[in-house]
């Protein structure tokens, strides 16, 4: 069953158009991410379904109920914010039950759920304290179990993790998906961390410009992306976007004598290439300098020149590389992605060639 419904949503403000006809479902017990830059839409879209923005065009539907015009109050959803939007002077026990208090649900029913949550989320030696007395994960916490008290099917996060540090971020992103699968909630999760998306979510709906630019699982976003702008945002680094050229042999990387990346005549192409892909061979491949070496530790990754094009290749290990050093990268044929380059889009029908010796 599907849970959320957009059709052809769009928001404008004045002459901008933040969300442009976006159309998308979650299914019922699904997780799924909102992604993208500063200013792609993804908060405005999260609150069009909440109910705190009006639509101007298109249809939302959570539970198969058409809620368009509804009020938040009636949409049976819950939200975290990100600012955590706690009452200071309230104890986390009272910030937890305050929505229930609102609603009038009588005290013991109150004290029941305040008790699941304190469990499921390790706040029970901490219900007497205030906001302030609380770490940045305890807080976050205590704004989740506020949403989760309200037991509504549907809850939406706008970027949740943002204020906390790198530790807490990852422990918080491992917390909530289990939370989620355990509860069964369907959740709504608004992120610009590709990280958070990749290892949380079921789907994973990229905006840019206020449009969908891609749908998807994780695994496919990563391995098929739709467009340039999906395969340069997704992946540490993004993949390699660069431009060919036209041979009599067929495209090579641009500024460069080969090798044949496809026999397809097939002017206007863009070639892409996943860096953990790329490696470094000394008989094969396409001729590049090096122009920077950082070595991370389980990896190092290297950047190259290769005629117009620069490749980043990342190597597992320590590479004993300097800058202006020549090498040889090569890749698998499967591995190769290409782009149209005037629309920007995907091309399946364009098979890649053999690396010749």
């Amino acid at each position: 069953m599907t849970a959320i419904a957009l059709q052809g949503v769009t928001k404008d403000w004045g002459a901008t158009r933040a969300v442009d006809a976006v159309t998308f479902a979650v299914e019922e017990g699904a997780l799924a991410v909102l992604l993208g830059p500063s200013g792609c839409g993804k908060s405005t879209t999260l609150r069009l379904v909440a109910g705190l923005e009006t639509v101007s065009a298109g249809r939302i539907l959570i539970g198969g109920v058409d809620v368009t015009g509804a009020p938040p109050s009636r949409r049976n959803v819950s939200m975290v914010f990100q600012s955590y939007a706690l009452f200071p002077h309230l104890s986390v026990a009272e910030n937890i039950v305050f929505g229930l208090k609102v609603r009038r649900v009588p005290r013991a029913e109150r004290e029941r759920r305040l008790a699941r949550v304190a469990e499921l989320l390790g706040l029970g030696a901490l219900l007497a304290r205030k906001p302030s007395q609380l770490s940045g994960g305890q807080q976050q916490r205590v704004a989740l179990g506020r949403a989760i008290i309200a037991e509504t099917p549907v809850c939406l996060m706008d970027e949740p993790l943002s204020n906390l540090d790198a530790k807490l971020r990852h422990d918080m992103r491992r917390e909530i998906r289990a939370l989620q699968q355990k509860l069964g909630m369907t959740m709504l999760y608004v992120t610009h961390d590709q990280v958070e998306a990749m290892s949380m979510a079921d789907r994973v709906i990229l905006l840019r410009d206020g449009r969908i630019e891609q749908d998807a699982t994780p695994a496919e976003l990563y391995a098929r992306p739709a467009t340039a702008f999906a395969a340069g945002f997704i992946g540490t680094p993004p993949m390699n976007v660069f431009p060919l050229a036209e041979t009599e042999r067929g495209l090579v990387v641009a500024g460069t004598r080969g090798p044949v990346l496809t026999a397809a005549r097939a002017p206007g192409l863009l070639g892409g290439l996943r860096p953990e892909a790329a490696r470094l061979d000394g008989g094969r491949g396409v001729d590049a300098v090096v122009d920077e070496c950082e070595y991370l530790g389980a990896d190092t990754m290297l950047g190259c020149v290769a005629g117009e094009a620069r490749l980043v290749v990342r190597q597992p290990g320590r590479v004993a590389a300097v800058p202006g050093e020549r090498v040889r990268i090569a890749w698998e044929p499967g591995d190769l992605a290409f782009f149209d380059a005037a629309t920007r889009r995907r091309r399946d029908d364009i098979a890649p060639a053999p690396l010749a010796p």
